[in-house]
């Protein structure tokens, strides 16, 4: 879902920085008997997920390069996880498991998680009505190319220059017409907004079918949070930035709303995704994510595959945050998630996931789980 590099989360809608954007890692060995909510995890959840998991690690090379900051003594890279791998192929007691061939390291107390979520948009394949906003696919002329600082960008080339892509302005007002670019049609320019954000989502069709459209390219110009933009402005209290109160302002200023919305020159484009709907969208780790198992990191500090022990709390209606512990994996990435101590959510879709993702902006605890090795194994692991 992400090479979704948007997401909708409280630090993507506001332009806030949470406290813990630390660029180091440091870990600290822990016990599972300090770790909240352990005895009354889901165990046998687990284990289609942790195999899962190791089905994809089977897929790749042994050198491959998962991640994760260099303090991580192990788990980098996909030879770290073949015992564990092995071990799993005979578990049948996820608790027993997990406490034999992983080791718990406390990353942070303050980590701050947030929440994204898979919308569900009215549209239509063919235009017409009140579908008239274009959901377009990556354009042919959209290009990356090394700039002179040796980085990737996103560009195009004009009479054999390298020149930044349209913005949203430009093609807002017309850059790709005529060009057969348009995947499907939506009713509004603040659901196609929204829809960007995420970088997937599942289209509701007038005869009740759905497709779902995933990330396939943006133009390379900065993100701009809007929530930021409201604020600023004075529009918004510096307190008060959500989906909700966005999406509220948007829609309350029909004569404004495409002048704010283009002052976030991002613009992000979609391909058709065939996928099963059963599941979520694919992450970047390229596995379907799982609501309330799979979340974004920052792959330069957490290894993609890792699980994590999170402790916080969610939202869930007009009731007060409850605690929230329960073991997940690193699976997916985003541009907003910086630092150690970062990770945003995958909610699922629907109504409460919609709510849980747009609400979540809560700090907590944060605990790798690093794939233990022979020499380190407890006694009685079997390994070798």
């Amino acid at each position: 879902m992400k090479k979704i590099l948007t997401l909708l989360t409280f630090g993507v809608l506001c332009g806030c920085t949470p406290q813990n954007t630390s660029s180091t890692l440091a870990l600290t060995p822990v016990g599972y008997e300090s770790l909240a909510g352990w005895g009354q995890e889901d165990f046998t959840s687990l284990m289609p997920l942790l195999r899962s998991d190791c089905r994809r690690l089977s897929q790749l090379p042994p050198e491959t390069v998962l991640g994760g900051s260099e303090s991580i003594p192990y788990g980098r890279h996909v030879s770290d996880w073949s015992n564990a791998c092995a071990a799993l192929a005979s578990a049948t007691d996820g608790r027993t498991y997990l406490e034999t061939w992983f080791q718990p390291y406390q990353a942070t107390d303050d980590a701050f998680y947030t929440g994204y979520f898979e919308p569900q948009i009215a549209a239509s394949l063919t235009r017409g009505g009140e579908y008239q906003v274009p959901v377009y696919g990556r354009p042919r002329n959209l290009v990356r190319a090394k700039a002179t600082n040796g980085q990737m960008v996103n560009g195009r080339w004009v009479n054999g220059q390298f020149a930044p892509y349209y913005d949203r302005a430009a093609i807002d007002g017309g850059a790709l017409d005529g060009q057969g670019l348009e995947i499907a049609w939506l009713k509004s320019p603040v659901d196609l907004f929204f829809l960007q954000i995420q970088g997937s989502g599942r289209l509701i069709l007038p005869d009740g079918g759905q497709v779902r459209v995933s990330y396939d390219g943006r133009n390379g110009q900065a993100y701009v949070p809007l929530g930021r933009v409201l604020v600023q402005d004075g529009e918004l209290p510096a307190d008060g930035v959500s989906m909700d109160s966005i999406r509220n302002w948007l829609e309350a200023h029909p004569d404004r709303m495409m002048s704010v919305m283009e002052r976030n020159p991002n613009y992000v484009f979609f391909r058709r995704d065939d996928g099963d709907l059963a599941q979520g969208p694919k992450g970047a780790f390229g596995m379907p994510l799982t609501a309330g198992r799979s979340v974004a990191v920052d792959r330069s500090m957490v290894p993609f595959a890792m699980p994590l022990w999170v402790e916080t709390k969610l939202p869930y209606g007009a009731a007060q945050p409850v605690s929230w512990d329960h073991l997940v994996f690193a699976q997916d990435i985003g541009t907003d998630i910086k630092g150690a101590g970062r990770a945003d959510l995958f909610t699922g879709w629907g109504a409460t996931a919609q709510s849980v993702a747009g609400n979540l902006h809560a700090h907590g605890r944060m605990i790798l789980f690093l794939p233990r090795q022979p020499a380190d194994s407890p006694p009685g692991s079997g390994a070798q």
